[in-house]
């Protein structure tokens, strides 16, 4: 498949676009410093910002999905990467005829139901809070999304991220919280998205994952 991968300098982008390479699909980057992509074979790598509408623009036309791992690093300011950047690759898409999105937000917006005490107030009191501005934007990002009913996409909430090998073992639950649900590796997040490109399952749902069998 021929795929357009956002946030590819990130660890989970990264991860998409080696795997992606590796199982043979053709790999469009966009990155605001191509130099930080690293070259390869099937990897083509536009220059561009996904907050200023531009060229890139053009270039998703001819893609048969778009993969966002959009990110922001800065804690302590508002951001609009998320909500922005996702509502203006939806407009390229529709422009283009690309309907396929799958993106990434984080099972840190919610707090399941039978959520240990101890978890419940460290994820309220502290990851919510240090996350405060990032989890805003990405509540207003899920909502452009789910209100693109001609769109075919799909929201991940991946719990904590770490550096773990790729093992293809996760559990997930669509449009419901997952229980016990503590991390997963970049990689099998990565696995994920890959291995359900063309799942009609899970368009349109908001998919909880985490990482074991």
């Amino acid at each position: 498949m021929k795929l357009m991968v956002l946030g590819a300098t990130g660890g989970t982008g990264r991860q998409v676009v080696e795997q992606a390479v590796a199982a043979g699909h053709d790999v469009t980057v966009l990155a605001r410093d191509p130099a930080r992509v690293p070259a390869g074979e099937r990897v083509s790598v536009i220059g561009g910002d996904v907050l200023t509408p531009g060229p890139w623009r053009d270039a998703v036309a001819g893609h048969e999905a778009v993969l966002s791992c959009l990110g922001s690093t800065d804690r302590g300011h508002p951001t609009t990467v998320y909500s922005q950047g996702t509502a203006n690759v939806i407009a390229a898409m529709r422009d283009s005829g690309v309907r396929r999105l799958l993106c990434l937000s984080s099972a840190g917006l919610d707090i399941p139901p039978g959520t240990p005490l101890g978890r419940r107030l460290v994820t309220r009191f502290v990851i919510q809070r240090l996350y405060r501005h990032g989890y805003a934007d990405m509540r207003r990002m899920e909502a452009a999304v789910t209100a693109a009913h001609d769109i075919d996409w799909t929201i991940v909430r991946p719990p904590m991220l770490t550096d773990g090998p790729l093992t293809g073992r996760y559990r997930t639950a669509e449009n419901a919280p997952l229980a016990k649900a503590g991390s997963i590796s970049r990689a099998d997040l990565a696995h994920y998205l890959l291995d359900h490109l063309t799942d009609e399952h899970n368009r349109h749902a908001v998919v909880e994952i985490a990482g074991g069998s």
